[in-house]
């Protein structure tokens, strides 16, 4: 692999991303790569990579995390992708499709600047019991939701119940979620507006998460019972994001997305 790779870094709410173009599929990273380069103290520093590709006549968000593992979606970093490739004159603004590994996805930019990203229609698993959450001497039972990253979601008294999430978060059984889980800890705020922290699989804390955000508003508008067409606001540590929930099941994620600069890294340096 040469040196000098150009990037770019970029965040959506917080949850921040190395951006790598490979249009020629060139630049196969090793997870040791990965790390290094989402690294915060010897690399850039992000809580994901996301690789530019093109296959099937369309842009493909090939996305892993900062431990190197592949996710199969991100929705802050799909924001942030869509965002690179309008900046890069790749893509124009307005409506798109972009590939994942989770499928296809529909994007579009708004008047404010901001990106909606349609995640698909949330499934639950097949559960004989609710999952547990165990932090410290205490725990929850969740619910499990498919987005289609896996989701545990709590909701609990107060976020700081969460403690410091500096350790993963035990869930059980451990057959329930057999390739990890994202745990979203959450709290009511108002009507259709909750607050929750995230523990990211393959990352630890951010200070937000799309696919996240989607799965907490999806729990929560059942429990309340509202109208599938209402939009709930997320926050989350690093802003706010909503999350619309069409008639037809659809989940529609909209929030900010930006390039804060870009730069070259020479690999073998890390």
């Amino acid at each position: 692999m040469s040196v000098g790779i150009a990037f770019a870094k970029g965040h959506g709410t917080g949850n921040d991303f190395v951006v790598v173009a490979d249009l020629a599929d060139e630049c196969d990273f090793t997870a040791e790569q990965v790390r290094a380069i989402c690294d915060r103290e010897i690399g850039i520093g992000a809580d994901g990579l996301l690789r530019v590709l093109h296959r099937d006549g369309r842009y493909f968000m090939d996305y892993r995390n900062a431990d190197g593992s592949f996710a199969e979606m991100c929705g802050n970093g799909a924001r942030v992708f869509v965002r690179y490739l309008i900046e890069e004159g790749l893509a124009a603004s307005g409506d798109l499709v972009i590939g994942t590994r989770g499928g296809d996805r529909e994007v579009s930019t708004q008047a404010s600047g901001d990106i909606s990203v349609v995640m698909g229609v949330p499934t639950t698993p097949h559960l004989r019991a609710a999952p547990v959450v165990t932090v410290g001497d205490r725990s929850w039972n969740a619910v499990g939701v498919h987005i289609p990253n896996p989701h545990a979601v709590v909701f609990v008294d107060s976020l700081d119940d969460a403690g410091d999430l500096r350790v993963e978060p035990e869930v059980s059984p451990d057959a329930v979620f057999p390739d990890g889980v994202n745990v979203e800890f959450v709290v009511p705020v108002a009507e259709a507006h909750v607050a929750m922290r995230v523990f990211e699989r393959g990352v630890g804390e951010t200070l937000s998460c799309g696919t996240g955000a989607c799965a907490v508003a999806w729990v929560a508008r059942r429990q309340e019972g509202a109208s599938p067409a209402q939009t709930w606001i997320v926050d989350v540590p690093g802003g706010r994001l909503e999350v619309t929930e069409r008639t037809d099941g659809q989940v529609v994620l909209t929030g900010p997305a930006v390039i804060d600069f870009r730069g070259e890294i020479d690999l073998t340096t890390l």
